[in-house]
């Protein structure tokens, strides 16, 4: 079991960066890999126009990659921002007018999962704002997963990154998760189990699985300290996919770490060639 018995993909918002966007899915289809994730590749804009789309759909396509999760839009990442939805004002406008726009890329492309960072805490601005507003953005969110056959995904962060970030525990962003699906009475509304910022936390991982691994629609690990390649920090990752897969989770693990002061292909030597590709 462990690194052998999962589906792992590789995000391209946080490895290969050193290339251009459009380059990213032939490296890692070059690194062994089929399958990719993203977060929102337009940090500046929420509807980009209809070409650039277009050639993202095409450098995915060329380099025989899946992208298998998608966020919507969330600003500035990596960076100051953490998300949007629940920010009054434009921000929250900027992700309504994205949810669309992401959905039926996601569609075009074939990927199910969408990703919906929850968004920062505004000084002078009630929380129960804010999450009144979360709510309404994220049902809306749901609902177009929904349409193109995708699952919505609520993550939390870790506190010491992301001070202003409300969702710091797994129990608050399974109340997220809980609260959407009863508002839309749809279901698909899944947790994004993130083992590097759970850990940050100072949560036990190992009973954050055994609570909630029903409850995940995606998996992200990175090692822990320094958020670099399994093998670089403390975290027993191959113990905890163990215990996932026990768990009944059989979802994408996603390579969300940072490979430090070489390429981005050289920080896959912890993983044997014949994991990488999708089985």
């Amino acid at each position: 079991m462990g690194y052998t018995d999962q589906r792992f993909d590789v995000n391209l918002s946080i490895l290969f960066t050193e290339l251009p966007l459009l380059e990213r899915p032939a490296a890692a289809a070059a690194a062994g890999f089929t399958a990719v994730e993203l977060w929102w590749p337009w940090i500046e804009t929420p509807t980009p126009p209809q070409a650039e789309l277009d050639a993202l759909k095409k450098a995915l396509g060329e380099a025989g990659t899946q992208l298998v999760g998608l966020n919507f839009y969330a600003g500035r990442l990596p960076g100051p921002d953490r998300g949007a939805l629940s920010m009054p004002g434009g921000e929250s406008d900027r992700f309504r007018a994205n949810i669309d726009v992401a959905a039926d890329f996601a569609a075009s492309v074939g990927c199910k999962a969408l990703n919906a960072l929850y968004g920062n805490r505004v000084e002078g601005v009630d929380p129960r704002t804010q999450d009144t507003l979360a709510l309404e953005n994220l049902v809306l969110a749901a609902r177009a997963a929904d349409r193109v056959g995708a699952i919505l995904l609520v993550e939390t962060l870790n506190k010491p990154e992301s001070p202003l970030y409300p969702l710091v525990s797994a129990p608050a962003a399974i109340e997220v998760v809980d609260r959407v699906n009863a508002a839309t009475g749809l279901g698909n509304a899944k947790f994004l189990l993130d083992v590097y910022h759970l850990s940050m936390n100072g949560e036990d991982v190992s009973q954050v699985i055994a609570a909630y691994a029903d409850k995940a629609g995606h998996v992200q690990i990175a090692d822990n300290p320094g958020r670099g390649a399994p093998g670089t920090g403390s975290l027993p990752l191959e113990l905890l996919l163990d215990e996932l897969t026990k768990a009944g989770y059989d979802g994408w693990v996603g390579l969300e770490y940072k490979a430090g002061d070489r390429p981005s292909a050289e920080s896959f030597g912890w993983l044997a060639a014949e994991a990488r590709a999708a089985r």
